[in-house]
């Protein structure tokens, strides 16, 4: 049984059944066999939706496309509580080397998805059979996480008008944190992700004339350096951007200028004022180098994901629960936030919410491979910590009053 939500914390390792912890490195492990990209998680979803129905859960499939929501009510509570995982993997041919890589070409866990999942299957299974809680609790399992797509998927397909919750938690690992530690904070914690292409029109012609034309690779040269300035000198020091060129590609030759230059790349920020800062910079820079040369230009700007809030409400409990499940040595509930994204920030912007990171190792071999990486491998270790994690956060989250 699991401690009462007034309990201490105390230093120890999680309290998870061995059993269980190798039934989820068998789920983990049948799942990163079988990665599938965005929107067509579908072997992925029925795998987790028969695990979960034979858990006793009510499962709903098809929720914003391949989406699975489950549902388990003990009690006589109202009180609901939501954890939520990824489906999705990437599209990278897998280089890890373990024995039970991707049988599917050019498609590999690379973010840690299946762990993630197993540790959500993990905890389902504790919550089912030992209980321990008053409420119902909601296993939220989102397709297309990688191109910021699922959640709004999901929203958009009735999530929260069917499946209520009052509080949302989520982990996502991450690698160089000593493994089996949690890691959050209250307010932004993961970046939002804007991109955007620049296309530069000008006049080609053969390289021994360039009196005759207007170099499209010229102008976007010089649009690629003034850009960088913008963090530097558009942004309020206090607070935090980045500003990337990543891609330069014209139509020109060895010996024949270009017409067309496009430069692509990408921003983070935390802020939305910020990034209608960069948006506006980046648009009045480009229009101003084009027409100092003569030539055109046009910008598209895309939102692709928000920042990922976290509610301070939720941080305590989150904080709490943690504490009592991996002992308060292994906890900072004052991280310091990254400039990655997560689709989580859709989710969280509707419903109290917090995402932890769990730390997956610091070592190569041992979990401390970069996320999206061709030999990434997701740390088996750390399972008993997620599962402890996401079942003291439903007890602590259902105990406590409604947000």
């Amino acid at each position: 049984m699991t401690a009462s939500a007034t309990d201490p914390a105390t230093p120890g390792t999680p309290d998870v059944p061995a059993a269980l912890v190798d039934r989820a490195r068998a789920w983990r492990h049948d799942l990163h066999r079988i990665p599938e990209t965005a929107f067509d998680e579908h072997a992925t979803a029925d795998y987790a939706a028969r695990v979960l129905d034979g858990l006793g859960y009510d499962v709903v499939t098809g929720v914003g496309g391949t989406g699975v929501v489950a549902s388990l009510t003990r009690g006589s509570a109202t009180r609901t509580v939501g954890l939520r995982s990824e489906l999705d993997g990437l599209p990278i041919t897998e280089a890890s080397g373990v024995e039970y890589a991707s049988t599917h070409p050019g498609a590999m866990h690379a973010c840690g998805h299946d762990g993630h999942l197993a540790m959500l299957l993990g905890a389902a299974a504790l919550l089912a059979e030992d209980g321990g809680f008053d409420g119902t609790v909601r296993v939220i399992l989102q397709p297309a996480e990688e191109p910021g797509r699922g959640a709004r998927a999901m929203l958009e397909d009735g999530l929260f008008a069917r499946f209520g919750v009052d509080r949302l938690f989520g982990i996502h690992n991450i690698p160089g944190l000593p493994a089996g530690t949690l890691h959050t904070r209250p307010g932004p914690i993961m970046a939002g992700e804007d991109n955007f292409t620049i296309a530069v029109r000008g006049r080609g012609g053969h390289a021994s004339a360039p009196h005759l034309v207007v170099d499209a690779l010229v102008v976007a040269a010089e649009i690629v350096i003034a850009l960088q300035h913008v963090v530097a000198r558009s942004v309020d020091p206090v607070h935090t951007a980045v500003l990337s060129c990543t891609d330069l590609r014209t139509d020109g030759a060895r010996n024949a200028i270009p017409t067309h230059a496009t430069i692509t790349g990408d921003t983070r920020s935390f802020d939305p004022d910020v990034s209608a800062l960069l948006e506006r910079r980046i648009l009045q820079i480009s229009q101003g180098v084009a027409a100092a040369h003569g030539a055109a230009v046009d910008v598209e700007y895309t939102h692709e994901f928000e920042p990922t809030v976290n509610d301070a409400g939720a941080v305590t409990l989150a904080g709490r629960a943690a504490r009592r499940a991996l002992g308060a040595a292994q906890v900072d509930v004052a991280a310091a936030p990254i400039m990655g994204s997560e689709d989580f920030g859709v989710l969280a912007r509707h419903v109290p919410a917090c995402l932890v990171f769990l730390g997956n190792g610091t070592a190569p071999g041992a979990g401390g491979v970069p996320l999206h990486s061709a030999d990434y491998a997701f740390n088996d270790d750390v399972l008993a910590a997620g599962i402890a994690f996401s079942r003291e956060a439903v007890v602590e989250s259902l105990a406590a009053p409604t947000p």
